[in-house]
């Protein structure tokens, strides 16, 4: 909460999940790399902390282990792992917007 600041200043959990630097600026046209928007914008002390936080989760939270094996079937463990980091960051997105606790069940179901 003290590295994001007033947290209504996005507008939407996109807005948060791009700032955290949990999805790519890639500008795709038709299959093609047309360029990055914006790629240095952000905060990366976010994108390290979401990334950590998920290597927790993997370890001591079962659904987040589930999450995690299910991404891995499919691609390789950075991906993975980034993904379970955008999940977390839009969770924790939320969960500061809408001051409420962490619910695990909500999360991972």
């Amino acid at each position: 909460m003290l590295e994001v600041g007033d947290i209504g200043r996005f507008s939407k959990v996109g807005n948060y999940s791009s700032y955290c630097h949990c999805v790519s600026s890639k500008r795709l046209s038709n299959g093609k790399k047309k360029g990055e928007n914006n790629k240095k914008n952000g905060n990366k002390y976010l994108a390290w902390a979401y990334v950590e936080a998920a290597h927790f989760a993997t370890r001591y939270i079962p659904g987040a282990q589930r999450f995690y094996q299910q991404k891995m079937a499919k691609t390789n463990g950075a991906v993975a792992t980034k993904a379970l980091a955008n999940k977390l960051a839009r969770a924790s997105y939320f969960i500061m917007r809408d001051q409420v606790p962490f619910d695990e069940d909500m999360l991972f179901k």
